[in-house]
């Protein structure tokens, strides 16, 4: 199979460096200075075992690919908010014998949150969930960060709305080889739902420059996670415990410093590091908001969480451009 990585940022370009390593045939999908550096320098991926550079072939589109070939693998790793317009784009692009991507390919959703493999499933016919458990950091045009030690990531994998087949159990033996950890499972979505809970602290880390220990970003988060569960629990969406999630993940995914890589933060601090212009918020503490309304149990911190992450990303300001104090004044105010 060949994968095709649409989005060759944190994620995108971790797996698709990794698979690219592990003898797999990789194409990487970027734009801009990103696409840039990516073409002139190759994909440099700094791991704890030094920095890799993979040469791969390097496209804005399909256009420049031709004809899809029909062992193509479509990997969709742009934030949320960008994933509709990537759908429209790759969905009708011809495949070899006839048919385009969305008939005939799949479509593996290697992204945060719920709602990208909704929209894919409007177009596509294969559409397959990722819960994505991969420390990985982009802030640089052309390199790529990841991490964890003894394991890039682990990536809970099954077809949306659920259940299994071939094709994704192909695919997770792959990744398997490319120090992966990647358990094929008949309900994506319940660890993924459980993932959401976690990323519900994005956007407090963006804003604020921080979580990790600062007692009071904590307290803040905890608060923020306990209003998703309480909304998850009223829509009845199950989703893993913390004790299955850390059961699951043990120490196969630790941190370790790398050499020349200063700490940063999530999807959402990057986002607003590298000054993109749109973040992910809507996606993460919106999907509480929408829930919370659909079912009747208030959201206010999700609601204070998305409108301030969507300001900073909005006006472009950096992460950390609101003290954890004024943020927690806000949240008092606001109830919750």
């Amino acid at each position: 199979m060949r994968y095709i990585i649409i989005g060759a940022g944190a994620v995108g370009g971790t797996v698709g460096g990794r698979l690219a390593e592990a003898g797999q045939e990789v194409v990487l999908v970027a734009r801009g200075a990103h696409a840039a550096a990516l073409r002139e320098g190759g994909l440099r991926l700094r791991v704890p075992q030094g920095e890799l550079t993979q040469r791969l072939p390097v496209v804005g589109g399909p256009t420049e690919l031709g004809a899809l070939r029909a062992d193509d693998v479509l990997v969709l790793a742009v934030k949320t908010q960008d994933s509709e317009a990537a759908l429209a784009t790759w969905g009708p692009a011809p495949v070899e014998g006839g048919g385009t991507a969305a008939e005939r390919l799949p479509l593996v959703c290697a992204q945060n949150g719920v709602e990208s493999q909704r929209l894919a499933l409007r177009r596509f016919r294969q559409v397959y969930g990722v819960c994505v458990w991969l420390p990985s950091t982009h802030v640089e045009p052309g390199v790529v960060s990841a991490a964890g030690s003894p394991l890039t990531g682990i990536l809970h994998l099954g077809r949306h709305p659920h259940g299994t087949d071939d094709t994704v159990r192909r695919i997770a033996a792959d990744l398997e080889k490319a120090h992966f950890e990647a358990p094929v499972v008949e309900d994506v979505a319940r660890w993924q739902y459980a993932k959401l809970l976690s990323n519900l602290g994005n956007a407090l880390e963006a804003v604020t420059g921080g979580l990790a220990g600062d007692e009071r970003a904590e307290a803040l988060f905890a608060r923020v996670r306990a209003e998703g569960a309480a909304v998850l629990d009223a829509a009845g969406i199950a989703h893993a415990s913390p004790e299955e999630q850390r059961a699951v993940r043990g120490d196969k995914v630790t941190l370790v410093p790398l050499d020349g890589v200063p700490r940063g933060g999530g999807s959402s601090w990057q986002s607003l590091s590298r000054g993109a212009g749109t973040i992910e918020a809507d996606y993460l503490n919106g999907e509480i908001v929408l829930l919370g309304r659909q079912h009747g149990v208030p959201t206010p911190l999700n609601e204070l969480l998305q409108r301030l992450a969507n300001a900073s990303a909005r006006e472009r300001k950096g992460p950390g451009a609101l003290p954890v104090e004024d943020l927690v004044r806000l949240a008092d105010t606001v109830g919750g």
